[in-house]
């Protein structure tokens, strides 16, 4: 197995601490207008929030956290780096193309959906086929993840649609998506590859 160095349990494991303090501090600005269950964070991150500014470093930090975590888990399969690269790019577009205060924006929605698209599919694409891999590069538990977080983001657009408990959804599957990139560092540093059986005596 390729090496992984240990800083990557740092990169990887700030980013959902650096999230949930994101929308946790920039919810304390907006104060009782806000309301995390059924507002989504795009709220907390729009021009005039009272919280913008807080928002908007915690999309930044996330990125800079996927990306270096992308760079450093040599573990796990290019094409799934790559994906999970791109969404700590996406997360800079979200920050940089905010929504308006007075409601959506096609360019904010597009760069959200791609963002959550490279990282629900990344697990699938880091997959490393050999038998040793690392617990979390294995193929049952990335497809695993990736059907999680597609129900995830289906549960959103119902809420959504329904004008029901979207910030709840948004913020478990949010959440989902930077937690599991941590997992496989943990499971990457834990491996443990297994000597070659001796050879049978003649």
């Amino acid at each position: 197995m390729r090496f992984v160095p240990k800083w990557v349990l740092l990169s990887s494991g700030s980013a959902p601490a650096l999230l949930i303090g994101g929308w946790s501090g920039a919810a304390l600005f907006e104060g009782s207008a806000y309301d995390p269950a059924t507002q989504t964070i795009s709220v907390l991150g729009a021009y005039g929030a009272a919280g913008y500014w807080v928002m908007t470093t915690a999309f930044l930090a996330l990125g800079v956290c996927h990306l270096l975590t992308a760079w450093g888990l040599r573990a796990a399969a290019t094409a799934g780096r790559v994906a999970l690269g791109g969404g700590g790019v996406a997360a800079f577009a979200v920050a940089l193309l905010p929504a308006p205060s007075s409601g959506g924006s096609l360019r904010h929605g597009a760069v959200a959906v791609v963002g959550f698209t490279l990282l629900a599919v990344w697990p699938l694409l880091a997959v490393d086929g050999g038998a040793a891999a690392p617990w979390a590069l294995r193929p049952a538990p990335a497809v695993a993840v990736c059907v999680l977080m597609a129900a995830g983001g289906v549960w959103f657009l119902f809420e959504m649609q329904r004008h029901g408990n979207a910030g709840v959804a948004e913020r478990v599957v949010t959440f989902f998506q930077s937690a599991w990139p941590f997992v496989v560092a943990v499971s990457c540093l834990r491996h443990v590859r297994r000597p070659a059986p001796p050879p049978l005596p003649d």
